[in-house]
């Protein structure tokens, strides 16, 4: 049979703490999930990742593993004589002979140690019953609007996912699912929905699905975790009096009053008008200042701007002179 290398695949030293050994398989999980993985290889990966873990997170199986010594990955072996003694019976590791091992794999050798299947390479069986296994946990990337982000939203979710059958095929097939957002989720968070992924065998609990949040961009608002930002245009005048103006915001319209003297670019906050935080109080909403002119004016308005300019002390480039050389 060949050799698999299960600390290398998982990228972990030989003597790695068993929590050393799970962070890996998530960390390497994550990126090669055939459903969300962008890698040529990653169905292929996942696989090899899944069968490392699966034996290394195992205190007899790992033992075992380890006595099988180490060789280079793919290079043709056998188990020491008494290797089976100590760890199998009631299967191939018992039976006399030297091709014991012919039709069988290093993953179906390692499945007998507990009960496991252990197929041969035309699919027989020769081990035990298989135990029940806990579903697949599924990740989807989730699209949705600010106002859905706003107010929380419930969608249906039509997903295609890889699943593997008694003899190892992957297969896509379709998973569809209805899932509630809560409200106050932001851009590029990650939720956890438990039970929604693959179906568990044997009573084994269903996979959860994870959710990547991606909140659309609005043509008004802008996200800054729970905060929003939103562009305020004020006329000169405005800015210079003051005002109260009708702002806009996704629960609907709030007055706002205007300081007089405010600046372009003055941030105008809003406390509790942005985004839901479970448990604490939401983030704020804040109307960014923008000073905007007249483009098409009468005469008479250029009358009076006049007057303003012949009139008015302000000199908005006063700092140039102070900045100026002797």
């Amino acid at each position: 049979m060949k050799y698999k290398d299960y600390y290398k695949i998982l990228g972990v030293a030989r003597d790695a703490s068993a929590n050393d050994i799970k962070k890996a398989y998530r960390k390497l999980a994550r990126k090669y999930h055939p459903d969300v993985s962008k890698e040529k290889n990653a169905e292929e990966m996942f696989k090899e990742m899944a069968e490392a873990y699966e034996t290394l997170k195992d205190p007899e199986k790992r033992a075992a593993f380890d006595q099988l010594g180490s060789h280079a990955a793919g290079q043709e072996f056998r188990p020491p004589p008494d290797w089976g003694q100590h760890f199998a019976s009631g299967s191939p590791f018992d039976q006399p002979g030297q091709n014991a091992f012919d039709d069988i794999d290093l993953a179906d050798l390692l499945a007998g140690l507990t009960g496991g299947r252990a197929r041969g390479r035309a699919g027989g069986r020769t081990g035990g019953r298989e135990g029940p296994i806990p579903g697949r946990d599924y990740e989807a990337m989730v699209r949705i609007t600010l106002e859905q982000a706003f107010h929380g939203t419930e969608i249906d979710l039509s997903l295609s996912v890889t699943e593997y059958d008694e003899r190892g095929l992957a297969h896509r097939v379709p998973h569809r699912v209805k899932v509630r957002i809560p409200k106050g989720v932001t851009d590029g968070q990650k939720l956890r929905v438990p039970g929604k992924g693959g179906k568990g065998t044997q009573g084994a609990p269903s996979g959860d699905l994870y959710l990547d949040i991606q909140v659309q961009t609005h043509a008004l608002f802008r996200t800054s975790g729970h905060d929003l930002y939103v562009d305020l245009p004020l006329a000169p005048w405005e800015a210079v009096l003051g005002t109260s103006v009708e702002l806009p915001t996704p629960a609907g319209a709030v007055a706002l009053k205007v300081p007089a003297g405010t600046r372009a670019g003055q941030q105008l906050r809003l406390a509790g008008r942005g985004l839901s935080r479970p448990g604490a109080t939401s983030g704020d909403l804040f109307a960014i200042v923008a000073i905007v002119v007249p483009t098409v004016v009468d005469e008479r308005e250029r009358s009076l701007f006049r007057q303003l300019a012949e009139t008015s002390n302000f000199d908005p480039r006063a700092h140039f002179k102070q900045g100026a050389p002797a």
